[in-house]
């Protein structure tokens, strides 16, 4: 009895050890990030609704499919931006973020996404409809 509790033992030590010292998983994109694209990946899948405002100008949202885990922002031009997400149901982190697009390069990001649950008394007051930036497209998606 005693030496089928050494072998369960050690068995367990192996297989902790195995699993305790093997290298994390990178998170990479699906497929290579083409250049103008911001492409955010979420930690936990995001229901929405999301507002994304770029450069201070408040950008529509298409929603593509039910909770999504994939922000994907098209049509940007080279140079820095500054990109800030905000939702009434959803917290990001980080919220606010500077990218800077080569000519020739996208970029991917993973960000950490939560959920919360809020209750709001009275009507929030609507929002006006978001201006865009021509040719700026962005997709939440699964």
């Amino acid at each position: 009895m005693k030496g089928i509790q050494r072998w369960a033992w050690l068995g367990c030590v192996v297989l902790a050890a195995g699993v305790g010292c093997s290298k994390p998983k990178a998170i990479k994109p699906r497929k290579p990030v083409p250049p103008g694209t911001v492409e955010f990946q979420f930690t936990k899948k995001v229901e929405g609704p999301v507002e994304v405002t770029i450069d201070a100008i408040r950008v529509p949202v298409q929603k593509v499919g039910g909770k999504s885990k994939h922000l994907t922002i098209t049509g940007l031009a080279p140079g820095k931006h500054h990109i800030v997400l905000l939702s009434p149901l959803d917290a990001f982190g980080p919220d606010q973020i500077d990218v800077d697009l080569g000519p020739d390069k996208g970029v991917f990001q993973v960000l950490f996404a939560q959920q919360f649950n809020s209750v709001l008394y009275g009507k929030p007051e609507p929002t006006p409809p978001a201006e865009g930036i021509p040719g700026v497209v962005v997709r939440l998606q699964p």
